[in-house]
């Protein structure tokens, strides 16, 4: 339009505000009625908020096969230290059995050799048990949370006890395994028409009694040791002590057992939904 062009009708004054409005009402729009949030968010509000509350972040289903796998060959490595860590032990007893015999058959160099063996097997025997401890904690707390999304009504504690219960003294020779127990039990796909099944425990009590067993045992050998001040009362000690490291070595193929076949079932519930294939 150029301006010589007539100029259409004026354009009308603004509106001025109302009354309510100079007296302090809201200039924006009435937020919505906590029962009637907006599009696309949840209906709860946040306590004392006139806003509907943001969408929580929610949990995925995460693999925790490279774990079980990193897990598996720790275990399989602290094995191998107390199957080394007994041999020790049995060596320490046969030196006690012929000092007993005859205490000139035995030198100052073989004793000596003997201790510095038995510290090289206990220090190995204690880094790896701190990184398998480490990572089959980690394990541990995925699946028990991917139990959790796979079956909510199967836990009786709350997901940070999967941690927490390995480091509370004596709730630790329970908590683990009642853990345990309920995330296998989540695992579990039901029959192929949606009726309950079961998969026997087995693997999952088998490892923790002889987990249980192995901690015992340690315990006594350790108490053994340290109060033992004659060749017969090393004697003991060492047999108490070859029987820890057995316990422990078993206690770690088991656990190999139970880890493959919790991480087995929660891969194929999660891969074939949670009713069994036909």
């Amino acid at each position: 339009m150029s301006f010589n062009e007539p100029q259409g009708p004026p354009t009308p004054a603004p509106a001025q505000p109302s009354a309510e409005a100079r007296a302090g009402a809201p200039a924006y729009p009435a937020q919505p009625h906590p029962g009637q949030p907006y599009p696309g968010y949840p209906a709860g509000p946040y306590p004392g908020m006139p806003y509907a509350a943001p969408w929580p972040p929610a949990d995925v289903l995460r693999s925790p096969r490279g774990l079980a796998l990193a897990v598996c060959l720790l275990l399989g490595v602290a094995a191998a230290a107390n199957l080394f860590s007994a041999a020790v032990s049995g060596y320490a007893f046969s030196l006690m059995k012929r000092v007993i015999a005859d205490p000139a058959a035995v030198t100052e160099g073989t004793l000596d050799r003997s201790d510095v063996l038995t510290g090289i097997a206990g220090a190995l025997q204690g880094l790896i048990l701190l990184a398998t401890a480490v990572v089959f904690i980690i394990w541990f707390h995925r699946v028990r949370v991917n139990g959790e999304i796979m079956r909510p009504d199967a836990f009786s504690q709350t997901r940070g006890w999967a941690i927490g219960g390995w480091f509370i003294p004596i709730g630790n020779l329970f908590l683990p395994y009642r853990t345990a127990k309920e995330t296998w039990t989540a695992s579990i796909q039901a029959a192929p028409d949606g009726s309950f099944r079961t998969v026997s425990p087995a693997p999952v009590t088998a490892w923790w009694v002889t987990w249980v067993s192995s901690l015992v045992l340690d315990r006594v050998s350790a108490f053994m040791y340290k109060r033992a001040d004659t060749p017969e009362a090393l004697r003991d000690a060492s047999a108490a002590a070859i029987a820890g490291c057995l316990a422990t070595a078993a206690a770690a193929v088991l656990a190999v057992l139970f880890v493959r076949k919790l991480t087995a079932m929660q891969t194929r519930k999660a891969e074939q939904g949670p009713n069994a294939a036909l």
